[in-house]
């Protein structure tokens, strides 16, 4: 039986069959039949829903392919230095500590000194004059760097006296004692001491980041934290309230347990699977970090932070395809790239000889953020997914302009790749960005900022069209998980997951796609934001 019929409307379906249409027909969580209004409603039984759409617009549900979700959730209950000055941050963080009395630690995201007027790293001192009584820990923009005060660094034993950690480091001052900042590895010095918080109270958080998420358009998103991630996402799921379909990573630190465990990629079911294996090559742009095969520009000595050596990203990633468990490795400098292909190549090569084909192991590589030319070619030579995200290249423009100089052709170009045939998953790295597709997207086809700078797109070759940057968010994602023979389009036995838009992305201006309103989110023929009657009260 049909439960409803969703009719006039403007129907992308990114179907290479049906195109788009004006009708489309859902029982139960799966769609039955797309066409034209009469052939659809024609189907429709004595108990069927019928809405007109009113000529609104309707994509496939949008995926974010890289999402910290646990960071996600857990940062709207922290405190936000994402801030044009140093001085805005210390005021936000003294206002939070001065509202939170109870909270052991002071915790928060988002300072980048490259934003501020003097681009310099900020100090535990700095953070001292505003909370000297309790640890505060605040992660970086980019996540490969952490601020601190004196109180934390004394909880962690950081001293003058001790050696920075393999694949990290402890910023100094001239005397060797430590500032306050700490680099990739040595962030774990500090933030293992943060107090976690229950799998429950973590699931309370997501229910509340998911309604965000909705909101956005969001019908599932790929997620690499740890465990506690998928504990509270397990609560979600037992409790009816999953809403979204989530693919999880599996981190380093846990491939033992989840190897022992038989876990392999794709196990689970449609709502909530196991994904890859999440392995680090090296640091990133804002720390400057990530690791390049030439210095950064007026920085001669420094080519960044391996974060992982090649060696053992062959062995790890060889060890988890054996398993049935694809990998997908973090890299952003141009070095780190070139590495994690020499590493997919050896492995390519034992599963080729075990008679393992691509696309049963689907190993990424996360941001490709910069390339150096001579390896553009070997993502589609060894098949390997590119999980990128495009509203970096907006954010991070003059910064990569500031360190990458000429360089930066090849920086946070999906275009490389999608002109070799590359299979493409977008994302937003949140919260390292908003969890926001729709800026992705205006940021994909335009190379611009909200400011609408630079004038005619960064790099404007590297821009996208519309319809390629939704199946970067809609088939690219369905088909890194391994689900795209139901995910991704809208077409008959595919999952009723869509959603509903106010105009319509691939007419309206380019300028414009950032205003894109999301009126109604439907995940597994349930809507989850929005309902009809509102969407028409909305746009009436």
């Amino acid at each position: 039986m049909i439960d409803l019929i969703l009719y006039n409307g403007n129907i992308h379906t990114l179907s290479h069959t049906h195109g788009t249409v004006q009708a489309l027909a859902i029982a139960g969580d799966r769609i039955v039949a797309v066409g034209d209004n009469l052939s659809v409603l024609e189907l429709a039984g004595p108990k069927t829903i019928k809405h007109s759409l009113q000529g609104l617009t309707v994509i496939p549900g949008l995926t974010d392919a890289h999402v910290h979700w646990e960071w996600t959730a857990r940062g709207m209950h922290s405190v936000d230095v994402e801030t044009s000055t140093k001085e805005e941050a210390l005021q936000r963080v003294a206002e939070y500590a001065a509202e939170h009395q109870a909270d052991e630690w002071i915790t928060g995201r988002g300072w980048a000194q490259d934003f501020w007027p003097d681009r310099e790293f900020p100090t535990a001192t700095d953070l001292d004059s505003v909370v000297a009584d309790r640890p505060v820990f605040l992660q970086a923009k980019s996540g490969h760097a952490a601020w601190v005060n004196s109180a934390a660094l004394k909880l962690a034993g950081i001293s003058a006296s001790m050696p920075d950690p393999e694949g990290g480091q402890i910023i100094r001052d001239q005397e060797g004692n430590p500032t306050g900042i700490l680099l990739e590895n040595a962030i774990g010095l500090v933030a293992d001491l943060v107090p976690s918080v229950s799998p429950e109270r973590l699931a309370e958080m997501m229910v509340i980041a998911q309604e965000r998420a909705h909101r956005a358009g969001l019908t599932g998103l790929h997620d690499f934290d740890d465990p506690s991630c998928l504990r509270a996402l397990q609560i979600m799921r037992e409790r009816g309230q999953l809403g979204l379909r989530i693919v999880k990573q599996i981190n380093k630190d846990f491939l033992s347990a989840a190897l022992g465990s038989g876990l392999h990629s794709g196990f689970g079911d449609d709502w909530l699977r196991i994904g890859n294996l999440k392995l680090f090559s090296d640091g990133a742009l804002g720390p400057r970090t990530a690791l390049m095969t030439e210095p950064y520009e007026n920085e001669p000595d420094n080519y960044g932070i391996s974060v992982l050596d090649k060696e053992t990203m062959v062995e790890l990633a060889s060890q988890a395809s054996r398993a049935g468990l694809a990998t997908t490795i973090h890299a952003i400098g141009d070095k780190a790239v070139h590495d994690v292909l020499d590493a997919f190549e050896i492995v390519r090569q034992e599963e080729m000889a075990a008679g393992i084909r691509p696309s049963e192991r689907r190993h990424r590589i996360e941001h490709v953020q910069i390339i150096h030319p001579d390896d553009k070619h070997r993502l589609a030579e060894l098949n390997i997914i590119a999980s990128m995200q495009p509203i970096h290249a907006t954010s991070d423009w003059k910064v990569a302009d500031r360190w990458w100089g000429k360089r930066s052709e090849w920086a946070y170009n999906p275009r490389l790749q999608l002109d070799q045939h590359v299979h493409i998953a977008f994302g937003s790295d949140s919260p390292i960005e908003p969890i926001e597709p729709i800026l992705g997207i205006h940021a994909a086809v335009t190379r611009q900022d909200k400011e609408n700078q630079p004038d005619g797109g960064w790099y404007p070759d590297a821009r996208l069209t519309v319809d390629e940057t939704l199946r970067g968010f809609t088939k690219g994602p369905a088909y890194a998980a391994g689900m795209e023979d139901r995910l991704g389009q809208l077409t008959h036995g595919y999952y009723a997951d869509l959603v509903v838009l106010d105009k319509d992305p691939y007419t309206v201006e380019p300028q414009a796609l950032r205003d894109l309103q999301v009126l109604g989110t439907m995940v597994g023929g349930t809507w989850r934001y929005g309902e009809l009657d509102n969407m028409k009260r909305r746009t009436s």
